[in-house]
């Protein structure tokens, strides 16, 4: 093949569109638990140094697991902070709501995965379809 020859893109990935949004649900749930931080200090007596770092380091470690979303573990990683945001219920009620509603979201998120593995063992995905024209 010469260099003047075209190559065929390479179909995509669904996986990293599957990574994508499970960044980007890390990212929206570690901004969610640091907004829950004036609703702890204002309803729930204040905030302590143990509430505080907690929900902070929690946060935090949420916007460094958005980058982790390659890794094997990353699933069982994600599903362990869920356990942690639901734990934090015990400084607010409001923090364990949050930790229900994205416990949701991930549940709906495993099972895009799980549509996404068995189309892919079917072969039925459009970037898997062989013949250049769309479906009819």
């Amino acid at each position: 093949m010469s260099e003047s020859e075209p190559t065929a893109p390479a179909p995509p990935d669904p996986w990293k569109g599957l990574r994508g949004v499970m960044a980007g649900a890390l990212v929206l749930e570690a901004i969610t638990v640091l907004l829950a931080l004036p609703v702890v200090a204002d309803i729930a007596g204040g905030i302590t140094w143990v509430s505080g770092t907690y929900l902070v380091a929690l946060a935090a470690v949420m916007f460094a697991g958005a980058g982790l979303q390659r890794r094997s573990w990353a699933i069982p990683f994600n599903l362990g902070l869920q356990v942690l945001v639901l734990a934090g219920g015990v400084f607010h009620l409001s923090i364990a709501v949050i930790g229900v509603v994205f416990l949701l979201v991930w549940a709906i998120i495993l099972w895009l995965r799980a549509d996404v593995k068995r189309r892919m063992e079917e072969g039925s995905l459009p970037s898997q379809r062989t013949g250049g024209g769309p479906p009819r």
